[in-house]
């Protein structure tokens, strides 16, 4: 069960280096290690470089964003191994050693499925809010003392397994995301090929600064231009889903633009209704092609 790691990063180089010495203490090890740089400083270049064969480093021309980046990463994959499956994390992904261990395992047992996703903690010990997992059935959020793997409607790029015939089908991730919301469209664009599922037993730390959620209501005005892309997105992600799916999706859209028009104490509330109406409209137009990768020549 040959694997490759991708490993998306973009100047934060104390923590990708804590990520690949996890990586490289993996109980199981991977066979490939790409690591896909989206145009760091020198001092993330130069480490990188140092590193040699010990991993695959794939530098890009630019900052394309995490989108960009796993798109590079999985297609770096499909045309330079022959692994069967591929490891999607962030360069904050700490992995637990057994933590691909348990993802294959549970792969031996339902080996036709879409994607893998571990249980993602904050470095308290509680799931990381930005990685919930969303079961494809009920309205709850999974326990965190959940211990039976359940199946999901989507999930992040923080720690998740794809078989390679399932990225042969369906193609690689959408680079014109950006950032926000290309993990949730590729989960749910193999998810329709083949179940996805929570597995409990795998577990990695997401070391981000704080355990929270992004909200427009309440986030900093520096982070607010992300919220772009984050309705834009979801305005394409949500109508590629079934009826019900696309009434949610947009009731939870035009929900917050709501909230954003009447809750009291919405400081800067001008400058976030313009990022969310211009997101919302640039997502009606947004058709993004696919891409998918040549064929693993020798």
């Amino acid at each position: 069960m040959t694997t490759s790691a991708v490993v998306v990063t973009y100047n934060r180089l104390p923590l990708l280096k804590e990520v690949i010495a996890a990586l490289q203490a993996s109980e199981t090890p991977v066979d490939h290690l790409i690591v896909v740089d989206n145009h760091s400083d020198q001092e993330t270049k130069e480490y990188l470089t140092k590193l040699g064969t010990a991993i695959e480093y794939v530098r890009l021309e630019e900052n394309l964003g995490g989108a960009g980046g796993f798109n590079h990463g999985v297609r770096y994959f499909m045309e330079h191994t022959q692994d069967e499956f591929v490891w999607l994390m962030d360069d904050d992904t700490v992995p637990a050693p057994d933590a691909l261990g348990k993802l294959l395992a549970f792969a031996k047992t339902e080996p036709h499925f879409g994607f893998l996703s571990s249980d993602v903690r904050w470095i308290d010990g509680h799931r990381a809010k930005m990685n919930n997992p969303a079961p494809k059935h009920g309205l709850f959020k999974i326990p965190e003392n959940e211990t039976t793997p359940v199946e999901l409607m989507n999930a992040t790029f923080v720690s998740l397994l794809v078989r390679r015939a399932v990225v042969a089908q369906i193609g690689l991730p959408i680079t014109a995301f950006f950032i926000w919301g290309d993990d949730i469209e590729y989960t749910e664009r193999a998810g329709r090929v083949a179940p996805g599922y929570f597995v409990p037993a795998s577990r990695v730390i997401h070391k981000m600064g704080a355990n929270v959620g992004s909200n427009i209501l309440h986030d900093s005005l520096e982070r607010l231009p992300r919220y772009f892309y984050s309705y834009r997105n979801k305005k394409y992600y949500g109508a590629k889903r079934d009826l019900l799916g696309r009434i949610k999706s947009n009731l939870r859209i035009y929900g917050e633009g709501l909230q954003l028009r009447l809750l009291p104490g919405i400081s800067h509330r001008a400058e976030r209704l313009k990022v969310w109406r211009e997101g919302v409209a640039a997502g009606k137009q947004f058709n993004p092609d696919i891409e998918f990768a040549d064929r693993y020549e020798e």
